[in-house]
């Protein structure tokens, strides 16, 4: 009963997070690992619990995305789909002692993104370059959202920037596709790996969508700015905590 009452509140808070800002996986994740689920399932599996968020997200974007370049969609779905393959199986033959290590570098990195993620997409946008031909650094951006999906959204968002995009909502929508088409690939890849705890995935998708419904709602009341600084002292404080972890 314990372990349900947490998965539940992680997720439920996770989705009610990426619903205002951003950041449930730093509450999924650590929730799992505290859980007992090894290291690199977790990280899976706290990727299948945030999945699908992804699609409903998307959907607040349509009319950005058909107004948007059909064969670019194409050329940045395909990237997204070999990129999260890539980047999940990198995570499958990764060591599990190697990945713990790796944990809290990501979590560090995820947090720092979080928190000048705005500052970074308005320096970027200030020089006014853009990069015509960025499929590298799409297929790059996608590997990392298949081994981690921390941060993953700042990113995205930092690339369409050098890439010379400016609209913010078509920026979004293209985050949020390529996000779910990524993730899916991993989800795919995770599951036919058998590495998914599914007990623990089905409780938090259910919790996290309901958090997320709960969450933009609140979403108009609540500061974002407050939602922020939660986000980023949760994941200075995993961070910590998985730092004592990998040299305990």
């Amino acid at each position: 009963m314990i372990d349900l009452v947490i998965l539940c509140t992680a997720a439920f808070l996770a989705g009610g997070l990426n619903a205002i800002a951003g950041g449930g996986s730093f509450l999924t994740f650590p929730a799992l690992v505290f859980l007992n689920v090894p290291i690199i399932a977790a990280n899976a599996t706290s990727a299948v619990a945030v999945f699908p968020g992804y699609a409903s997200s998307a959907l607040g974007f349509l009319s950005e995305l058909r107004s948007f370049d059909r064969r670019l969609l194409i050329r940045l779905v395909g990237l997204s789909v070999v990129g999260g393959v890539s980047g999940s199986l990198l995570l499958l033959v990764t060591p599990a002692s190697v990945f713990n290590w790796i944990v809290p570098w990501l979590l560090l990195f995820a947090t720092i993104l979080f928190l000048l993620g705005g500052r970074i997409n308005s320096w970027i946008v200030k020089q006014g370059k853009a990069q015509s031909n960025g499929w590298i650094s799409t297929l790059i951006v996608s590997i990392y959202g298949g081994y981690f999906n921390g941060g993953l959204g700042i990113v995205l968002l930092a690339l369409f920037s050098v890439q010379g995009m400016r609209d913010l909502n078509l920026m979004n929508g293209l985050k949020n596709i390529l996000s779910f088409v990524l993730s899916a690939a991993s989800v795919v890849t995770f599951t036919l790996a058998g590495i998914v705890y599914w007990y623990e995935a089905g409780v938090m998708m259910v919790a996290a969508t309901v958090g997320g419904f709960v969450g933009a709602r609140l979403a108009r009341r609540m500061p974002v700015s407050m939602v922020k600084a939660i986000v980023v002292v949760v994941g200075l404080v995993m961070t910590a905590v998985f730092f004592v972890r990998s040299i305990a």
